[in-house]
């Protein structure tokens, strides 16, 4: 018996599959949401229609998709890998043309009724090629240089393209979400040392080059990085944002002000308290027990797409299934670490709870992706 053989005989059929779903998973997520739903309702002073009911809709699609997701075989998402990373491409290259600006920046595509950012939908499609990738390699020719070159190729690719937008944030996640999935595929450490080497390198061309036509970051994103260094500086102007948002986190106390009764949030003194700084909403209002049930929410959606990859003998599914749980832990980190001052302001959300379409569909698809390695793994 041949193994596509094997696996076509030992996958779950038709409705079966339902059975055969993670739903503590599914579970896990909807909770999130739901959480996510009612801090948009209490920002929005309890209107229904300004955030919380948009985000719903938003949610109700990209809960079909997952499912739509989660039935096809795992092995066709596989073979799709580079058709689908191809289109993301196209469409970063759409955007530096025909992209749409809000708030500094291009990294919108306005397609009929739907505002897509296609850099949301590249942090799953890399995943996914780089998974099919080192499927197809042969295991002792990963850490040679020839074949670290092209991975290193293709996740260089989209990040210079979503720089140029510019969106250092989704960048960096882009830039860790691919080395997460080289690193779990065997390639070795030293060469991630030389990279974290080069990168405290890039660090101190970055102050040194600073104010000379050679500075390598935008003169905002300078900002950003005295603003995280001390944001009392200038409490009224760049470091405004994170000043009122941990003013929202800390007079949260142990169990917050209440349902809908966040001042910080209700008056206004919370920049993008609907997206970036939702979770400063969340601390206001319930406070410590609030945001570390969260936490917990989160560690328990980690804990269960890590226990799929580990346990799927799918070399293929396991990298992919470890790849998107990776970019998920470093949207958490990278937005917790920036709403508490702990690194700079750099605009990612938090999943499943901040406002926006393209990320709510981008992640309810990469859990379907998650679903189908788990549905169909060998058994």
């Amino acid at each position: 018996m041949s193994f596509l053989e094997y696996r076509l005989k030992t996958a779950p059929t038709g409705l079966s599959k339902v059975f055969h779903l993670n739903w503590p998973l599914i579970v896990l997520v909807a909770a999130v949401s739901a959480i996510g739903f009612l801090v948009l309702y209490s920002i929005a002073g309890g209107n229904l229609s300004t955030w919380a009911e948009p985000q719903m809709k938003r949610f109700g699609v990209g809960f079909v998709l997952m499912f739509i997701v989660a039935f096809v075989p795992i092995w066709f998402w596989r073979n799709m890998a580079g058709l689908a990373y191809g289109v993301s491409i196209l469409l970063l290259l759409a955007v530096e043309f025909f992209g749409e600006v809000g708030m500094g920046a291009q990294r919108w595509l306005d397609i009929g009724p739907l505002r897509l950012q296609p850099s949301e939908l590249a942090k799953v499609t890399l995943v996914l090629l780089l998974a099919a990738y080192y499927d197809w390699l042969d295991i002792k020719k990963v850490s040679r240089p020839l074949w670290v070159l092209v991975p290193v190729l293709m996740i260089f690719l989209p990040v210079g393209l979503v720089l140029i937008q510019p969106n250092l944030g989704t960048s960096l996640l882009l830039l860790m979400g691919g080395a997460a999935v080289m690193f779990a595929a065997g390639v070795s450490i030293w060469y991630f040392v030389f990279v974290l080497s080069a990168v405290g390198g890039v660090i101190a061309g970055v102050f040194f080059l600073r104010g000379t036509p050679w500075q390598f970051l935008h003169d905002y994103q300078y900002r950003r990085i005295d603003t995280f260094l001390d944001p009392s500086a200038d409490p009224l102007g760049a470091g405004y944002n994170i000043m009122q948002a941990k003013i929202a986190l800390g007079s949260g106390g142990w169990d917050g002000k209440g349902f809908m009764q966040g001042t910080q949030s209700r008056l206004n003194f919370l920049p993008e308290k609907h997206t970036d700084f939702i979770f400063t909403t969340l601390g206001e209002e319930f406070g410590f027990i609030g945001a570390i049930s969260l936490l917990v929410l989160y560690a328990l959606i980690l804990f269960f797409c890590f226990a799929s990859a580990i346990q799927n003998k799918d070399r293929f599914s396991s990298l992919l299934v470890i790849g998107l749980a990776a970019n998920m832990f470093f949207y958490i980190a990278v937005n917790l670490s920036m709403v508490m001052g702990m690194a700079p302001v750099v605009g990612v959300p938090l999943p499943f709870l901040s406002y926006g379409g393209s990320v709510m569909m981008t992640l309810l698809v990469a859990i379907g992706l998650v679903q189908s390695a788990h549905v169909h793994r060998l058994r």
